[in-house]
Formats: C-alpha cells, sequence, structure tokens
C-alpha cells in the first residue's frame, strides 16, 4: 500500500508510513469570547501534567492524547488579555470527558477593549480547525510561502491592489531564512477581497522552491529591513517607494537609502543612498494629506512629525524633509535649544532639524528646556504615570472626527506588549487620553500596524496588527506556531468610549 493516497473524511491518510488522524479521531474543544462568540485564537490550554495546547484562530483545538480519552481530563485556560473564571479551588480552568468525536465550548471572558482576531503569518494558522474537518476562511490555512514567521509588516495600496512587505522571516527547512524582505499582495475587500474581520488571503511572491522570496537584496553585507512604504502619484502613474537599511550585529544600521518597487522584478531597486549624517530621514508608516493645497507626505513611528511633498523628486532630497519641531532649526542631538516667541514655546515646520519624539521630549523636560505642560505627547495611564510610545501609527478617523494614534509602550508591565490608543484633534498634536487597548505577559508585541484601508462603518471599527514574539521580553518560553508572527485585532471606538465611560 506504499504511496497509496486514501481520502476519509476532509484529510488524507498515507497507508504504510504515515497515519494521519481524521476528524472522528479528535476532541473538539472550541474556546470563546462570551460577549461575541467569536472563537478566540492564542488561548492556552494546559493539563495537571503541562501538556499545553493553543486554540488556532478558529478558536480551536483538536485533542487526541493516547491514553487519555475516553475520560474526564482538567484543563488550565489562560491567554494574554483574556480570563477564564475560577473554581472552587482557584483554579481557571475546567474538566471535561473527552471523547472522539467529541465538541466542548468554553466561554472566556475578554479584558483587552480591543478583540483578538487571527494570526496572519505563519503555519498552521487554522491547524486544528482543519484537523476537525472545519472550514477555513483562507485559501493557504496551514502553509504560505513556506513562511514560518515573520519580523513586522509595512503595506500600501498600490495600483489596485494591497502590497506586504515583512522584516526577517523564518521557513521550515532550515534556522535561517530570508533576511531581505519578503513581500505580498492581496485583494482589497471591494474587488473580491475577504472581509478582514474573517482573514487576508496573502499571495507570496515566491522563489523557484515556493518560498518567499527577498524583494529588497540590496548591496552590501547584513540584512535589508525596510520602512516608509508609500505610493506616489505622477504623470507616468503610481510608483510604490521604500526607505531601506542595511544591518550589522549587533542590530546597527550602517546605510540608509531609497529604493523602488519594480513591478516586472516584483523587487526594489535601490534609487539613493542617503548621507548617514543628515538629520532627518523618511521612516515609519506614512500618510498622505492635504495642507493648504499642498500634498505632503509625513513619516511618522508613531507620530506623524517629519514631512515632505509627495513628488518623486523631492521625496530623494533629504533637504527638503521638515521636521515639526520646537527646536531651533540646524539643532541636532549634541545641541538643541528651544524656539520660544514672547515666553511661550513655539512649534514650527523645520528644515535641517532633527525629529521630535517622546524620547527627545522626555530629555527636553528633564534638562529644563521645556515644561511638561508644554509637551506634545501628555499620554498617561489611569494612575497619572506617563505612557512613553516606542512605535505605532497615526491615522485620521472619520467616526470620531480625531486623530487617532495605536502604540506600543516603553517598559510597561511587559516591556514591549502594552498597546495604547489616544486620540488628538491635530495631527501634530497635543496627544492626550491615552487607554490600554492590549495587553500581553511577559511577551512581546511589538510595531503594531493599523490598517485605516480596512476600517468599517464610517471609522467606527479599526484593524491593526502587531508582531507577537518573545524577543526582548525576557521569556524564554515561545509559543509554538504564534511566535514571531503577525496577529490581526479589531477594535470597536464605539465599544472603546463605552469603556470609557464607566
Amino acid at each position: 500500500m506504499r504511496g497509496l493516497l486514501h481520502f476519509a473524511g476532509p484529510l488524507m491518510t498515507v497507508f504504510g508510513f504515515i497515519s494521519v488522524s481524521i476528524a472522528g479521531d479528535h476532541f473538539a474543544i472550541q474556546v470563546v469570547d462570551k460577549d461575541t462568540g467569536r472563537g478566540v485564537p492564542l488561548v492556552e490550554l494546559k493539563t495537571v501534567n503541562n501538556v499545553r495546547y493553543y486554540t488556532d484562530s478558529a478558536g480551536f483545538v483538536a485533542f487526541n492524547e493516547p491514553g487519555l480519552m475516553d475520560r474526564s481530563v482538567f484543563f488550565h485556560v489562560k491567554s494574554h488579555g483574556y480570563q477564564y473564571p475560577k473554581d472552587g479551588f482557584g483554579y481557571r480552568g475546567t474538566r471535561l470527558k473527552v471523547t472522539a468525536g467529541g465538541r466542548a465550548t468554553l466561554k472566556i471572558e475578554r479584558l483587552n477593549i480591543a478583540q483578538r482576531l487571527y494570526r496572519i503569518t505563519g503555519a498552521g494558522i487554522y491547524r486544528d480547525s482543519l484537523l476537525l474537518g472545519k472550514p477555513t476562511p483562507i485559501r493557504q490555512p496551514v502553509l504560505n510561502g513556506q513562511v514560518f514567521g515573520s519580523d513586522s509588516v509595512v503595506n500600501a495600496v498600490y495600483k489596485g491592489k494591497l502590497y506586504w512587505f515583512w522584516g526577517d522571516t523564518n521557513r521550515p527547512s532550515y534556522p535561517l531564512g530570508n533576511f531581505h524582505v519578503p513581500g505580498a499582495i492581496s485583494s482589497l475587500q471591494s474587488d473580491g477581497g475577504l472581509d478582514p474581520s474573517v482573514g487576508v488571503n496573502l499571495s507570496y511572491f515566491v522563489d523557484e522552491r515556493g518560498f518567499a522570496k527577498p524583494t529588497a537584496k540590496l548591496p552590501g553585507k547584513g540584512p535589508t529591513w525596510i520602512n516608509g512604504l508609500v505610493t506616489i502619484k505622477d504623470p507616468d502613474g503610481e510608483r510604490l517607494f521604500a526607505t531601506y537599511v542595511k544591518v550589522k550585529p549587533p542590530l546597527t544600521i550602517y546605510e540608509k537609502g531609497l529604493a523602488e518597487f519594480n513591478d516586472e522584478k516584483k523587487q526594489f531597486d535601490r534609487v539613493i543612498q542617503f548621507d548617514m549624517k543628515a538629520p532627518l530621514f523618511p521612516t515609519g508608516h506614512p500618510l498622505l494629506r492635504n495642507d493648504e493645497g499642498q500634498t505632503y507626505v509625513y513619516f511618522g513611528d508613531p507620530f506623524p512629525l517629519i514631512r515632505v511633498k509627495a513628488n518623486v523628486g523631492d521625496l530623494q532630497d533629504l533637504s527638503k524633509y521638515e521636521a515639526y519641531t520646537c527646536l531651533k532649526q540646524g539643532s541636532r542631538n549634541d545641541s538643541v535649544k528651544v524656539e520660544r516667541r514672547d515666553q511661550r514655546l513655539v512649534f514650527e515646520w523645520k528644515t535641517d532639524t532633527i525629529p521630535y519624539t517622546p524620547k527627545l521630549q522626555t530629555r527636553l523636560i528633564k534638562e529644563g528646556h521645556i515644561k511638561p505642560e508644554e509637551a506634545l505627547f501628555q499620554l498617561t495611564n489611569d494612575d497619572g504615570k506617563n505612557v512613553l510610545i516606542h512605535r505605532g501609527t497615526v491615522r485620521w478617523n472619520s467616526y470620531l472626527k480625531r486623530w487617532i494614534m495605536i502604540g506600543v509602550q516603553s517598559f510597561g508591565t511587559s516591556l514591549l506588549g502594552e498597546v495604547w490608543f489616544a486620540e488628538a484633534d491635530e495631527m501634530t498634536g497635543p496627544w492626550r487620553n491615552a487607554r490600554k487597548i492590549v495587553t500581553h505577559d511577559r511577551y512581546s508585541f511589538y510595531n503594531p500596524k493599523q490598517h485605516d484601508v480596512f476600517d468599517q462603518q464610517g471609522g467606527r471599527v479599526i484593524f491593526f496588527e502587531g508582531t507577537y514574539t518573545s524577543m526582548f521580553s525576557g521569556n524564554p518560553d515561545k509559543t509554538p506556531r504564534y511566535e514571531y508572527n503577525q496577529i490581526m485585532y479589531k477594535l470597536d471606538l464605539a465599544d472603546l468610549r463605552r469603556k470609557l465611560a464607566r
């Protein structure tokens, strides 16, 4: 029977050497949000002898443990930002009678304001659903482009499609993978793409072996990373640009420049190498905005306080970039002086000046250059302590009719795992009204990116993703399959307002 393929239910069984269990062999456990009824990904179910299972993107675990079937099994239940009720002895978990073909549904309380939806990248996104014979919403439910894990995302709408690019990416066949920017495209919902509440169908650019290929293997030693991805319109049509950096150990950037995506080769070509001593560079997650008849690209990570006119010539010329700052023109890190008129601190757009950042603001306050009440970033938690934002995005929100920020906190209750929401009347701030919307227990969720192209119900419902990884967290326990991958969240701003009002 060697090599004979026999279809049994939804899965394939190879007789003779490999026997793959089918749906009827498993006990189905689904963990759902008790308020919405939706399956919750990334929930840990742990037996008394510390065997651990993690729900897939539909909230399922396909349980089939020899020796434990047809008996009662206790499962501890926990997840970042969610909480299962305690039993009489204080254990957060439940006892289930597990039987082949049986099913149980566990309801878990969401503490996060934002809802965890699904994993976007990596292997086994719907592994357990597939084992259980459940339908899956995406075309490649268990392995796409041979991607095991990917670092932070940048994306932009370009020529009617959504183009996605990531950082360092792992593969099944060897511990070293793609360190020069894998990429993919997906269709917008208006053009047949999935509802972002359901998922994203990614079509990777792959090499001859089917692995996500490098799209930015630019000259020089070490990995290539990109950010500042932006679509520029010129007389010849749309053009897609990104800032690239070359990196050497131990994460030192030694070169920066501008690259343009080549449609035929499906990769970036270097346009220009920047002067590393320049005070301003394109970076982060850009947005385009018209200001008094002139369209600018605003760069922010998260706060969009660097800008340049939205044309190809100015994008390449760092001398044309401006920073929104209170520093005197020409200021550098080793020589900062603030601008005042009639004793009042003045923020203006200036060329040839270092950018104004949360880290710089903290320094200016500490050194006595500005007062705390003059600061652009005045984010505080419920205890009145300052919230220092590391990275994220700022976007206009039509529902609130305000600018909103999704950003990850530096040195919160986890090092880089606490995601915050804030609002401002102006894009430049001041930024207040902070509220934590996602939390993690000794785990990172860095570089969150709001996908405003996915906004629903007039901006009431927004979507964002981030990189889930143990990196920088101090936690050596890496979550199987989820580690070093992108997870999508949904935030209902009406729900946020209700929670703020309580």
